[in-house]
């Protein structure tokens, strides 16, 4: 069975075709992604802008005859916190529709965090045991926690590395600011998802991470996806006061960044140092599956 996956993120928009076999795992098959960058295409009051969602449709629609070409059963579309926090989520949904055919499906924070847990803990497995999953998205940060495939508890915080930096740009504040504004927001989380005791085993998935891990010597991902990669709170610490006051050229041109990206990494290493120092770990693994992956999962479970 060949399923296309399309996921609409605050950064980017990724289509991912995969053939799936009963018993075994999805193998990709054709991957399709741009940067779209959501994020900081909304205006004053929210909204994404008429700019951002003709982007949008347009990159949807060319998802949906990639798609087509290549022989998918079926597209699973869906978009998150850029498009689900906007003042005018319908009016997006309509205008990709009426561009595309296709019609996304806006996923919830708690689900997103949930669906990505599903994808991890099939990566690892059930020896894994109780396991704590954190992913930094372009919109928002998810955290689960949990011994089973549903996890005990998923949130999502507004911290995604692509957001942050509108946010700290627009308002003025400081980087000492931004940094105790995201230590404040994880910390009031912290508690309830530490209440039933530490993890067995700790987990980062998504770009950022990714590229977290990459910046600090983790392998490239041209060496596969079965190379055991970790980012260790020492060296992000380290990476951090780098970061600090590098330009986004020459962060763009340290390994695992893209140029699109750039701009992002800073906020995004302090909320990753901000989640690992607020709940102890000195290192974090890295999943190469993650959201996709999990709503993959899902459906092809309920068949």
């Amino acid at each position: 069975m060949r399923i296309g996956v399309l996921d609409i993120g605050s950064n980017t928009g990724h289509l991912l075709i995969v053939d799936a076999f009963r018993g075994g795992p999805p193998l990709p098959a054709h991957s399709f992604s741009e940067p779209l960058r959501l994020a900081e295409h909304l205006d004053a009051e929210g909204r994404v802008t008429s700019h951002g969602i003709d982007r949008l449709a347009k990159y949807v629609a060319e998802a949906a005859s990639q798609a087509e070409d290549k022989g998918a059963e079926r597209v699973l579309a869906f978009a998150t916190s850029a498009v689900r926090e906007s003042g005018n989520v319908e009016e997006v949904i309509d205008r990709v529709h009426d561009a595309s055919g296709m019609r996304l499906q806006i996923l919830p924070g708690a689900d997103e965090a949930r669906l990505t847990f599903l994808a991890v803990r099939r990566w690892f497995g059930w020896s894994a045991g109780r396991l704590g999953v954190f992913d930094i998205g372009g919109g928002s940060l998810e955290l689960a926690v949990g011994a089973d495939e549903t996890p005990d508890t998923a949130t999502s915080l507004p911290l995604g590395a692509g957001r942050l930096p509108r946010r700290w740009l627009d308002r003025g504040i400081s980087q000492d600011d931004l940094r105790r504004e995201i230590r404040r927001e994880i910390g009031a989380v912290a508690g309830p998802l530490l209440r039933a005791g530490q993890f067995d085993r700790a987990v980062a998935t998504s770009k950022t991470f990714r590229s977290l891990a990459r910046m600090c010597g983790a392998a490239p991902s041209g060496e596969g996806p079965y190379v055991r990669r970790a980012l260790h709170r020492a060296d992000l610490a380290e990476l951090g006061v780098v970061l600090r006051t590098a330009s986004d050229a020459q962060i763009a041109a340290m390994p695992g960044v893209s140029a699109v990206r750039a701009h992002q990494m800073r906020a995004g290493a302090m909320v990753a140092e901000a989640t690992m120092d607020l709940f102890g770990l000195e290192t974090l693994e890295i999943c190469p599956w993650a959201l996709r992956e999990g709503v993959l999962i899902e459906y092809l479970d309920h068949l």
